[in-house]
């Protein structure tokens, strides 16, 4: 597989773009501002789930559970209050406060910092691990959830057909120095411009590289 197009310089047009249509994904790190616990519960209850609807029911859930240590002891039917309106927000209240629990008895009350550690966690899988490895601890990882998946597809970068191939197939092609960046921009970019059911193809920076593989006329 051969070197991409896909340069630092256009990841930060993306970002500065998508900035400036105030995606939804860039105020979830105002929110989350480097808390680790923070960062790792929106991750697990984001998926399957818009960003904004999920910022709201976090708020809630931490305005009352402020740590891994009081997540731990939370009733199960008070944090399904919190955060109902996610998707499978039942499920996700049984993990996130098992999450808690395993974080206090296994790692002292903290978010490990090792992707096979984070995976241990109950309700964490490969993109919440990579996700949180990026955004808590700056690792240069690539986090593939569903518009890292649909863009990268979308425009050519790859051919894939599953978060994973994805994930490796993008970190074939692209330099591991701009791995971190590539989540936020992509998501932030879907949110925007590229959206899944009418992308603004008009508005877009990538237009003279897309393959707009999918995309009707």
């Amino acid at each position: 597989m051969g070197k991409s197009w896909l340069s630092a310089a256009i990841i930060n047009r993306l970002i500065f773009k998508a900035r400036e249509k105030s995606a939804p994904v860039f105020r979830i790190e105002k929110f989350t501002q480097k808390n680790r616990f923070k960062s790792l519960i929106f991750t697990v209850l984001s998926a399957r789930t818009k960003d904004e609807t999920t910022l709201k029911a976090c708020e809630k859930l931490f305005e009352k559970f402020r740590n891994a240590t009081e997540l731990a002891s939370a009733n199960e039917n008070e944090v399904e209050k919190l955060i109902y309106g996610i998707g499978f927000y039942r499920v996700k209240a049984t993990h996130i406060i098992q999450l808690a629990k395993k974080l206090i008895k296994d790692f002292k009350g903290n978010v490990p910092a090792n992707f096979e550690k984070l995976i241990s966690l109950p309700g964490v899988g490969r993109k919440t691990a990579n996700v949180v490895l990026v955004h808590a601890f700056g690792k240069d990882e690539i986090g593939v959830d569903v518009h890292v998946n649909r863009i990268s597809n979308r425009i050519g970068l790859v051919r894939t057909k599953t978060p994973l191939q994805t994930e490796l197939a993008l970190k074939r092609k692209i330099p591991k120095k701009l791995w971190s960046k590539i989540n936020i921009a992509f998501v932030a970019h879907g949110q925007t411009t590229c959206l899944p059911k009418k992308p603004k193809c008009n508005e877009c920076i990538l237009i003279e590289y897309c393959k707009k593989v999918g995309v009707k006329s």
